[in-house]
């Protein structure tokens, strides 16, 4: 048997696709991100803009939130897969939420899950881990309690590498910022209709450039639960 050992770090051509280019960085294939303006389809970790649904559709016998680019291709979804008795007692008693073990999945476009994210019950400081599907951790959503309501920790491996700061989770606009403190993300409200064609039962992710792992899996874990759990975590 032989194998064939990847190529040096660069930019090459799809194998399927050749004018949707990919890079190798080290041993890791990550695909390149797109221009806004290009047709061909993105996924959770390409597009540089988002729009996540506030309103849940039942897949199985879970509650997703639909995930879009900003044309309106379903690119993936987040599935709220606590049991089911307990979502309903959380939406009634949301002052028990933190009484209760919450999971969700972050999916893509064909369901299947990407990234799981669950909050532990009854820890007394608000955290949330994050995994890949197969639940290899990949780090923690640290509450700061120095900073009240305002701002979480990205940490992996114990070191800090990323920030999520907001004046006001419910309304205002959220940062999220890398080791450097460069914004590499923004969480937004959508202007208001008619100006845009965006629904007004949704949310903006921004993303404007290709992150690095394990950031990117941080980024995208945290905005595409802002609703479903981190805002839920400060009641």
């Amino acid at each position: 048997m032989t194998s064939s050992a990847p190529p040096p770090p660069g930019r090459y051509p799809d194998e399927v696709n050749p004018d949707q280019p990919h890079r190798w960085d080290d041993e890791t294939r990550i695909p390149e991100r797109r221009s806004p303006g290009r047709s061909y389809g993105g996924t959770l970790f390409t597009e540089p803009v988002l729009v996540v649904s506030r309103r849940p559709e039942i897949f199985e016998t879970a509650e997703e939130y639909g995930v879009f680019d900003q044309n309106g291709a379903r690119v993936g979804g987040v599935a709220d897969v606590s049991p089911g008795f307990l979502r309903k007692a959380v939406r009634w008693l949301p002052k028990y939420d933190q009484y209760v073990t919450r999971k969700f999945e972050v999916r893509d476009a064909n369901h299947s899950t990407v990234l799981k994210v669950a909050r532990p019950a009854k820890d007394p400081r608000p955290r949330f881990l994050v995994t890949r599907a197969d639940e290899t951790p990949i780090g923690e959503i640290l509450r700061e309690p120095a900073a009240g309501n305002s701002r979480f920790t990205f940490v992996v491996g114990g070191s800090t590498i990323g920030t999520v700061i907001a004046a006001d989770w419910r309304t205002g606009d959220i940062a999220i910022k890398n080791q450097a403190n460069a914004e590499v993300a923004r969480v937004r409200q959508p202007p208001p209709e008619p100006a845009n064609s965006l629904p007004s039962h949704a949310y903006i992710v921004e993303i404007p450039r290709q992150l690095p792992e394990p950031l990117a899996s941080m980024v995208i874990a945290t905005t595409l639960t802002i609703d479903t759990a981190l805002v839920r975590a400060m009641a």
